[in-house]
Order: C-alpha cells, then sequence, then structure tokens
C-alpha cells in the first residue's frame, strides 16, 4: 500500500512538472523585463529629477532595489533630500540586510550628515556581507579615508 502511494505521488509529480516545462531544458523561462532599467539608465546620466520621477511611477516599495535607487536619487539631487534618502536607504536595508549598495551609500550619507560612528558600523557589515571583497566595501572604506585625511569632513569621491 505504501509504495503504491510513492508512486502515485511520484507519478502526479512528474505529470506537474512536464506540464509545466520544468524538464525542458532547450526552452528556458523568459526573464522578467527589470522594471527599473529605465531608472537606472537616468541616474547613469546623473537626471536625478527624472529618476526620481520614473521611481515613483514604477513605485515598487517592496524592493530593495528600488528603494536603494530612490534613496541614491534624492541624495544626489540638485536640492539633495539627505532625510529622505535615510529612510530608502533604511527601508532597504530592513528588506535586505545586506544589501551591498544600500550599505555603501547609507555609509556616505552618514560621512555627509558627520556621523563617521554609523559609516564604520555601514562598513564592518559591508565587510561581511562581501566574503572576498566587493566595490561597495571599497569605495565606503576609501570615503572614510577621505573624510579622516579631511579633518572629518566629507569629501566626494572624484570621477
Amino acid at each position: 500500500m505504501k509504495q503504491l502511494l510513492v508512486r502515485t505521488v511520484s507519478a502526479a509529480v512528474i505529470a506537474l512538472a512536464l506540464q509545466q516545462g520544468a524538464f525542458a531544458a532547450d526552452t528556458p523561462e523568459p526573464a522578467a523585463p527589470d522594471k527599473l532599467t529605465q531608472a537606472r539608465g537616468l541616474i547613469k546620466d546623473k537626471k536625478w529629477a527624472e529618476a526620481i520621477d520614473e521611481l515613483k511611477r514604477v513605485n515598487d516599495p517592496a524592493s530593495a532595489d528600488w528603494n536603494n535607487l530612490m534613496g541614491y536619487s534624492l541624495r544626489k539631487a540638485r536640492t539633495p533630500d539627505l532625510e529622505g534618502a535615510e529612510r530608502f536607504y533604511n527601508e532597504a536595508l530592513r528588506i535586505n540586510p545586506n544589501h551591498r549598495g544600500a550599505l555603501e551609500y547609507s555609509g556616505e550619507l552618514y560621512l555627509i550628515k558627520g556621523d563617521l560612528a554609523s559609516a564604520e558600523k555601514r562598513l564592518a557589515v559591508l565587510d561581511k556581507a562581501c566574503t572576498f571583497g566587493c566595490e561597495e566595501y571599497t569605495d565606503l572604506k576609501k570615503a572614510i579615508e577621505r573624510y579622516k585625511a579631511a579633518g572629518n569632513k566629507y569629501v566626494a569621491a572624484q570621477q
């Protein structure tokens, strides 16, 4: 009886998998389009207001990436909204505590606000999140070094 039940369940699982294409290695599922592509392009072009508008249009507050990009755009805007940026970075980190972008950028935000201790805490989390090192860790570490070398004043990276 037990073997019959196992065979019946196994057959049902295989039938369901075949029906849903699980064994069709030559026909992969199409990747979902990245709804943040346009915002990323605007950010790359330093069009902060347009990026913010696009992110508002996309409106995906459950996404750590969306929150991180919104925080970054608000921080970089012609008239920076540091409090708003901090809220979005914190939300990104609530969703994904190891979000490397949000850790780096919020660390830079803390340096802008003169909060070295919080920036160093973000660097420590990045150190653990980046097992073999990563660009975000290196960038924040350099930002902290520039901050200290400038007498505890924020110095933006040369681009």
